[in-house]
């Protein structure tokens, strides 16, 4: 039998990276604010804007960290009511939390996004929304950003999952007023540790500067991307010098190099994540146990994993299906079925009055994920298929014989 591969690994950093590294290793450069110009992180926000093609781009320590300045940035009230949907995983509502504001959970239906009956029924009572494109799934953006901008409720992307995704040829990140990215080891640009926010917005991206960290005059060695006149961020960073407090939630100069390298070889990623993710859930889904959630019209995606739902399975046949992947070699995390699961809203017990909602839950006693890089082969992905196929026969092959 053909094992899987390993899918944990991520991509060698490219070569592109290894001199500038050097010679922050020589040179001990490490803080982005040392050099006069040009430090890898400015080099990198600079890069990234002009990528997604926005005025402004701010590299931070997190994705977490981009939410939570991204919420800061829009000078939300203390206890303001801030709406996410339930499927997202458990840094989404802490950032929230950590920005003194209210987290309120939205629905989300089997194919993992927003349900817009309860969406429209809670916006009127929220201040700010989180849409989390939840493992690179993107919910119907037209019709939600059409409800925010007639109630006048700022929209930001966690956009965490969806590097290279679009949504009718716009780049995710770039609908909402600010869009959030991470740069963890699992996502398609990995620097260990980071995240970025970009927006359009001058005052936003002055107060998440100046609270990143930016502490004095560092702030001058912030810029618009190349080409755009900068007199509209600098007049909103002196506007905002030592009024807001400082969180230090920088990016390091070494993080930064390592990202940046990683950035032509995007387009290349997002090209083989989404061929394997098609090819796998084409065999996956001639399974009578297995179905694979449609995308939306309006979507392009940029997949670095698979997910998909359990048709007809009790609960110990669902446990038994993660066993028989698991014992062919492929992990299987069943969001709802995991003990303490980051993913799943009932672990979320830092939040006050924590809802019920049934839909979710439903969906995430189903639904399955498992690891899926951009770097397999065709082969190695229709080897992790098979072996998905063959674990729903091993579980239910019998009981389907006997009910025929």
């Amino acid at each position: 039998m053909t094992l899987p591969p390993n899918v944990y690994d991520a991509e060698p950093i490219p070569e592109a990276a290894r001199e500038e590294i050097e010679r922050l290793l020589q040179s001990g450069d490490l803080f982005r604010y040392t050099a006069p110009e040009d430090a890898p992180v400015t080099l990198l926000e600079t890069d990234f804007a002009e990528m997604m093609g926005t005025r402004y781009a701010l590299a931070v320590s997190s994705c977490s960290a981009a939410l939570f300045l991204s919420l800061k940035a829009l000078g939300l009230p203390r206890g303001a009511r801030v709406m996410i949907p339930a499927f997202t995983f458990a840094a989404v509502p802490s950032s929230i939390v950590h920005a003194d504001c209210d987290v309120v959970l939205c629905e989300c239906g089997d194919n993992y996004r927003i349900d817009l009956e309860d969406f429209h029924a809670k916006l009127p009572n929220v201040q700010a929304v989180i849409i989390s494109h939840m493992r690179g799934h993107t919910s119907d953006m037209d019709a939600i950003m059409k409800a925010c901008d007639s109630a006048g409720i700022p929209v930001i992307e966690d956009a965490a999952h969806s590097l290279g995704t679009l949504w009718n040829g716009q780049k995710i990140g770039t609908i909402g007023k600010i869009g959030c990215f991470s740069f963890q080891s699992y996502k398609m640009v990995n620097s260990g540790e980071g995240g970025i926010l970009i927006t359009d917005d001058a005052d936003a991206v002055a107060r998440a500067i100046i609270m990143s960290g930016a502490y004095e005059h560092m702030w001058k060695k912030h810029k618009a991307r190349h080409g755009e006149n900068s007199n509209d961020l600098v007049e909103a960073l002196e506007r905002w010098q030592n009024k807001l407090p400082l969180y230090n939630l920088r990016l390091s100069n070494m993080s930064a190099a390592i990202a940046r390298s990683q950035l032509p070889e995007l387009a290349r990623r997002v090209r083989d994540g989404r061929r394997n993710h098609d090819r796998v859930a084409e065999i996956i889904e001639q399974s009578p146990w297995i179905t694979v959630p449609a995308k939306l019209e309006a979507e392009v995606r940029a997949p670095d994993s698979l997910q998909f739902n359990l048709e007809g399975l009790s609960d110990d046949e669902t446990r038994a299906f993660q066993d028989a992947a698991a014992a062919r070699g492929v992990k299987v995390q069943v969001f709802g079925m995991s003990t303490d699961n980051a993913r799943a809203f009932w672990n979320w017990q830092f939040i006050t009055d924590l809802p019920e909602l049934p839909k979710t839950r439903a969906m995430l006693l189903r639904a399955c994920d498992t690891r899926l890089p951009a770097r397999l082969t065709v082969e190695q992905c229709q080897t992790i298929a098979q072996a998905l196929v063959a674990a729903a026969e091993d579980v239910m092959g019998q009981v389907k014989a006997y009910g025929t």
